[in-house]
């Protein structure tokens, strides 16, 4: 086939339709370019539910194995469990999956030993290169070496036991909680977890299905978690739970069946990690969560660090810093004792030890970390990303009281509210987050931007 890169390798990982804009053949390359680059001399895969997941993984194992490298695969599963293969043999590497696009697309999340991230800056252009200048006469075969091993090894068990012993379950109150796997691997995974725990479980979704066929396993269009709320209101749950396809994220719902800000259990898990801490700690954010998630972490003796958006800084960054956790509001969740790297299955466990560590109602205890009015993610399709972009800096620069900064896109602060606008990388959208002391002056700020935007 004739495959066009700059279409399939994102800032952070592979991803594209299969098999349009890339097959089994181009997986190979990708195997034999990533060992290549890591300099490895064995890696673990793991793949998620979708149809094209065992045929490309195994490609790709073919390909690192022709080179000489022993490959583990770990079959099925979550994305956060190939991160503790990753980490807990010390290897590079490799998840299938899309996460929460529809069936027809596939990808490749890839790390380091360590689940280290590789992304554009670390690694990831390297591959491109090499798969690029290897897409006419393929990957040049090594001399003198004898392809590696290529075995299976079931660590669902394992990755379980690493999670619960990071949080204590012991003594919670029963709990009811609804699920919603959305046909992802969270109905791989949570089964597994929940094991032994005091909960009712009511699971939704938890076949495995890659053509996705209740809804799509994004949790972040409210749409698809309409289901869950409907449930958790009528079983009378404590709380619902969702995860997207490859359940590295996880959302909430409280007992009314409301969504819980991810920026109120990012706050909510930095304090219980701090208090694990003994009150000190760094903790990142990025700066699209609220202002509720540094003031909490101010308030519980921690120091709170600001970061662009997208996991390889915030990885970055807690590597650099030491931090102990880190939170971003697209529902992806950060622990040192994870490797650094995001697991949602672990902050689901802190938001059930927290609500059952205590009486009260989901609702009345994360109302401490949900302190402002927030507008949620808003993309506009616009023509020219910088003029526009360059309009709102106009309109803000220069009044009193505001400050700009442009770490990512630009943010604008005023002391009751604050912005920001990024341009997506893939797309002529501009993504606007707003939040304001209250409802009226959020919606007002909001709209007044979104003027700009669409002109």
């Amino acid at each position: 086939m004739t495959a066009d890169l700059s279409q399939l390798v994102k800032a952070y990982d592979v991803r594209g339709v299969v098999p349009d804009q890339w097959d089994e053949a181009l997986a190979e390359l990708f195997g034999a370019a990533f060992v290549q680059v890591t300099d490895a001399d064995a890696i673990v895969i793991g793949y998620d539910m979708r149809p094209s997941s065992p045929g490309l993984s195994r490609a790709f194992a073919r390909g690192a194995a022709a080179r000489g490298v022993d490959v583990t695969e770990i079959g099925l599963c979550s994305t956060d469990q190939l991160y503790y293969a990753s980490g807990a043999f010390d290897l590079p590497g490799a998840m299938f999956t899309a996460s929460h696009n529809p069936a027809q697309y596939n990808g490749i999340k890839m790390c380091r030993a360590g689940a280290a991230p590789v992304g554009q800056d670390t690694g990831l252009s390297e591959i491109r290169g090499l798969v690029e200048s290897w897409l006419d006469s393929g990957a040049p075969a090594p001399s003198d070496v004898t392809p590696g091993t290529i075995t299976q090894r079931d660590t669902l068990k394992d990755y379980a036991a690493h999670l619960r012993g990071l949080v204590d379950l012991t003594s919670i109150r029963p709990l009811k909680v609804v699920v919603d796997a959305g046909n992802g691997m969270g109905g791989h995974t949570v089964p597994t977890v929940f094991d032994g725990l005091p909960l009712d479980l009511v699971p939704m979704y938890f076949e495995l299905d890659g053509t996705f066929p209740n809804h799509e396993a994004n949790p972040l269009d409210p749409a698809n978690i309409v289901d869950l709320q409907k449930r958790v209101r009528e079983e009378g749950a404590d709380l619902g739970i969702a995860f997207d396809g490859d359940a590295d994220r996880c959302f909430v719902v409280d007992e009314r069946g409301e969504p819980v800000s991810p920026s109120a259990i990012t706050a909510l898990v930095a304090a219980r990690e701090l208090a694990r801490n003994g009150g000190k700690g760094t903790v990142i954010h990025n700066l699209i969560t609220s202002w509720s998630v540094p003031e909490v972490v101010r308030e519980n003796g921690g120091t709170p660090v600001r970061t662009r958006v997208g996991h390889s800084f915030i990885k970055a960054e807690m590597a650099t810093s030491g931090a102990i956790f880190g939170g971003e509001h697209s529902a992806h969740y950060y622990f040192k004792d994870f490797w650094n790297a995001d697991t949602g299955m672990l902050a689901a466990l802190h938001v059930l030890a927290a609500l059952g560590g205590q009486e009260g109602t989901l609702s009345a205890l994360v109302a401490q970390y949900d302190r402002y009015a927030g507008s949620g993610e808003i993309n506009s399709t616009v023509d020219d990303q910088k003029a526009r972009l360059a309009a709102i800096k106009t309109t803000y620069e220069g009044r009193e009281g505001i400050t700009l900064d442009e770490l990512d896109g630009l943010t604008v602060t005023a002391e009751d509210w604050w912005f920001n606008v990024r341009p997506s990388n893939t797309e002529p959208l501009l993504r606007l987050n707003a939040e304001a002391r209250d409802e009226a002056t959020m919606e007002k700020m909001r709209d007044e931007v979104l003027g700009i935007i669409r002109g």
